[in-house]
């Protein structure tokens, strides 16, 4: 094979995995957006002041909720560490917020089937309730506060300016009336294209490095490295080899989805698969943002045996393969649809059409409203920009602009401070 042909290859698979997977990205970013826009980030830090089971489930809930690439859920953690969260419970509302969201579910039933899905929302508990066991026996007061001071000093990491901006619509009124407004729609708009302008960049290279290995990695390959060929060692070996590409893949988020569809069609069991999903946390860039977030002891305390976030992973996926496996729920590495072979017109094409429609839309109303000054200010400070951009803000911050709303019953336009 040329390598003309090989880049063509790996490009065309690349394409088509884009396509397969375009309307539910925007999908998951657009109603990501929505919560966003009506729930406040202080209100968010209010409910996470210790770490008390009630108060970890509601960290479960709201990081749900407010659904982000791995990069900015990690700054958004530090924010709510900053403005009085408990540690476990920042954490814990971290990785709920990249790893049991409703866009990973979609994309995951897209490629590689329901089970998946499922398979998140039950995984995804398991590993929680194992970050929050090995959190309260590892991290000490002490480490703590030590963490709190090294936070305290705002050094700034990646999207910085991303987790300081609340876009959240101020004021009385219900929900739909929020959402419905002008001011809702300019948020949602805001928001919408912040995520995006946060994520695309993993979802690119992750998507040309799903399209290298499936058009060059020989199946062989996998097999050997997976064990295929001894079915139960390789249902041990899956949820440990999983964290560990995953670190090495240096890609996260929702785009690492990809990846996962060509490892299982490669043989990788589907434990593994759920781990090496659910790793994008730990990624080396991350750990290095960690250091700089809460200091060196912590980012030790989480590397200690490859790292407390490991450890829960690599046992959180073997009851997902036994409970799976009990209940015959387990696909077919087979059955799973890397790519499509091309593009048709079919359900996928029409969603497609209509998605990028919407997508269209929100980005002509970001443009008009004022959103292109913030994506300068995406990696700023985090101390240096304004707590609120709609109606909001704080007196002692630095760096505030107008995004004037073009709407006739906008209210002495829209306020944005600085966001990042």
């Amino acid at each position: 094979m040329s390598l003309r042909t090989a880049l063509v290859d790996a490009l065309a698979m690349a394409g088509t995995m884009t396509w397969t997977i375009m309307w539910s990205l925007i999908l998951g970013f657009s109603l990501s957006a929505v919560v966003q826009a009506v729930v406040r980030r202080d209100t968010i830090s209010g409910l996470l002041g210790d770490d008390r089971p009630a108060t970890l489930a509601k960290a479960t809930g709201l990081g749900i909720a407010s659904s982000s690439c791995s990069y900015a859920a990690v700054a958004l953690a530090r924010s709510l560490f900053r403005k009085g969260a408990a540690f476990t419970s920042a954490m814990i509302f971290e990785f709920a917020s990249t790893n049991v969201v409703i866009e990973l579910g979609i994309i995951l039933a897209l490629l590689m089937g329901w089970q998946f899905t499922l398979a998140e929302f039950v995984g995804g508990p398991i590993m929680i309730v194992l970050l929050a066991l090995a959190f309260r026996v590892v991290v000490r007061k002490k480490l703590i506060e030590e963490s709190r001071e090294q936070a305290e000093r705002g050094w700034a990491g990646s999207m910085e300016g991303h987790a300081a901006m609340d876009m959240s619509v101020q004021g009385e009124g219900s929900f739909a009336r929020r959402l419905f407004s002008a001011k809702g729609a300019t948020s949602v708009s805001h928001i919408y294209v912040m995520e995006w302008a946060a994520v695309l960049r993993d979802i690119v290279i992750v998507l040309l490095i799903a399209g290298a290995v499936a058009a060059w990695v020989p199946d062989s390959f996998w097999q050997t490295l997976f064990l295929t060929d001894q079915p139960t060692w390789s249902k041990v070996w899956g949820p440990i080899i999983g964290p560990i590409i995953s670190i090495l893949s240096l890609v996260c988020s929702i785009g690492i989805v990809p990846l996962a569809a060509v490892l299982y069609s490669g043989g990788i069991s589907f434990g593994g698969v759920v781990s090496f999903i659910f790793a994008d946390l730990i990624i080396i860039p991350i750990l290095v943002i960690y250091r700089k977030y809460y200091g060196t002891r912590m980012m030790l305390v989480l590397l200690v045996l490859l790292g407390v976030f490991p450890l829960t992973m690599v046992p959180g996926g073997h009851p997902v393969e036994l409970l799976f496996g009990g209940f015959g729920l387990v696909p077919d590495s087979d059955s799973v649809q890397v790519t499509q072979e091309s593009v048709a017109w079919n359900y996928t094409t029409i969603l497609n059409i209509v998605f990028l429609l919407l997508s269209a839309a929100l980005l002509a109303r970001f443009v008009r409203t004022g959103g292109r000054e913030m994506l300068a200010m995406m990696g700023g400070s985090p101390d240096g920009m304004g707590v609120s951009a709609h109606g909001g803000h704080d007196e002692t911050r630095a760096s505030r602009h107008d995004v004037q709303d073009p709407s006739p019953d906008a209210e002495h336009g829209h306020r944005g401070s600085g966001h990042g």
